[in-house]
């Protein structure tokens, strides 16, 4: 990549992992919170890397930069969570340039989501950018590659139907449940925790359900409070979490913990309980399965379901595909740009130069002459022979180092090292 004048280093790398090859347990230990990512961009720019996003969701943990080698990446993201190097071989990728590129495109636009269409993950990956923006380690290449990717992302939204339907791991959830829990209206609902996929499920359930009988509890009381205003919950606290277990019939744990937060000992009741755990990583404990009267779901699992809409969607792939490579096409061709823009600059500065000995030597021979109009249209014909000069430098058939080369010589072109 350095011959695009983006970066000091040589090559642009995803690496990652994601619900492909590693499960839950595996995607919870590489998982990263707000202010790990923090830390982990913070130590690659003390690293000298000069480029870098971070993603980090339930189903992936993603990390796009430049380095000399992939292992400055993989050591960062290890060096940050609880993985080892030893356990990201083992179900990890790693792609460069190109593939990198094409890799990032199919994520962005939901055709890599655990569920086919799912676009949450474009904003995700706009954070992301704005986020390494303000820390200072984003680049323009990775501006250009986001907004590229954005953009492929709202013309299949726009121009296929590859996201119609509810297909989401939240209705994926309604779903199950009104399967395995005759007459839900009337049952209790328990909503532990804030978690994104979890407050969906709930507004699902809601949507499509008369239940009044929806509590939500959260550590903090302030958050559950304005959440449960915006869908009309009741809302208890953290200390009646036992309690308010015992009197539920579906308990939905979306917590943000590293650990699992209910376990057997908080569950008295024995009744019927259907538990879903809708949290990376895992947050309830498996010895609930030693309740008889328990039955416990994953988020995995859920994400498993598949129904018509999900085959419905496959159909448009190829138009998607499509679409995403007129604008890779697009990224790739302004790409290519960035290796004659240092020669254009320093062409434009050599006829700046000329420029300017010419007026000081006009203005000294002509008593009346006019240096601001002339100033005025000796600048747009350099903008036009510049023009000229990039436009010739794009045609796909022009050999564009040997032309670079020529216009070096005969201008003399002093290119900068450093660039």
């Amino acid at each position: 990549m350095k011959e695009y004048h983006i970066s000091k280093h040589n090559s642009f790398y995803t690496i990652g992992l994601n619900y492909k090859k590693a499960d839950a347990e595996v995607r919870g230990k590489f998982s990263l919170d707000e202010i790990a990512t923090q830390k982990l961009l913070q130590q690659a720019k003390e690293q000298d890397i000069d480029g870098l996003l971070v993603t980090s969701t339930c189903n992936r943990t993603e990390l796009y930069g430049f380095a000399q080698h992939p292992f400055q990446l993989i050591k960062l993201l290890c060096d940050n969570t609880l993985g080892t190097v030893e356990e990201f071989q083992e179900v990890a990728y790693v792609y460069k340039n190109n593939d990198a590129i094409s890799h990032l495109f199919r994520v962005g636009t939901g055709l890599d989501s655990q569920i086919l269409g799912d676009f949450e993950i474009i904003s995700q990956l706009r954070h992301s950018f704005n986020r390494s923006k303000k820390l200072d380690i984003a680049n323009p290449f990775l501006e250009r590659l986001t907004n590229s990717v954005i953009q492929a992302s709202k013309r299949i939204k726009n121009e296929t139907e590859i996201s119609s339907g509810a297909t989401s791991v939240a209705f994926a959830s309604v779903q199950y449940i009104f399967k395995n829990v005759p007459d839900i209206s009337k049952k209790n609902i328990l909503l532990f925790g804030t978690g994104k996929i979890g407050r969906n499920t709930c507004e699902n359930l809601i949507k499509h359900t008369t239940n009044n009988h929806i509590t939500l509890i959260n550590r903090t009381k302030d958050k559950a409070e304005k959440i449960a205003g915006k869908f009309n919950l009741v809302v208890k606290d953290y200390g009646d979490l036992q309690t308010e277990i015992r009197n539920t019939d579906v308990l939905i744990v979306a917590t943000g913990a590293q650990k699992p937060t209910v376990s057997k000992e908080l569950i008295y009741t024995k009744k019927p309980l259907l538990i879903l755990d809708l949290s990376i990583p895992k947050n309830v404990s498996d010895d609930v399965l030693d309740l008889d009267n328990v039955s416990l779901v994953h988020l995995d699992l859920l994400s498993q379901m598949t129904d018509e809409t999900l085959e419905r969607r496959k159909q448009f792939v190829p138009k998607a595909e499509a679409i995403i490579g007129e604008v890779k096409d697009d990224f790739i061709q302004w790409l290519e740009t960035r290796k004659f823009a240092p020669v254009i600059k320093a062409l434009k500065k050599k006829l700046k130069t000329m420029k300017d000995q010419e007026l000081d030597f006009q203005s000294k021979k002509i008593s009346d002459f006019d240096s601001v109009q002339a100033d005025i249209i000796s600048d747009r014909i350099i903008q036009k022979i510049t023009k000229q000069f990039a436009n010739h430098l794009k045609d796909d058939s022009v050999d564009s180092d040997t032309s670079l080369a020529l216009i070096q010589k005969v201008f003399q072109l002093e290119l900068d090292p450093n660039k």
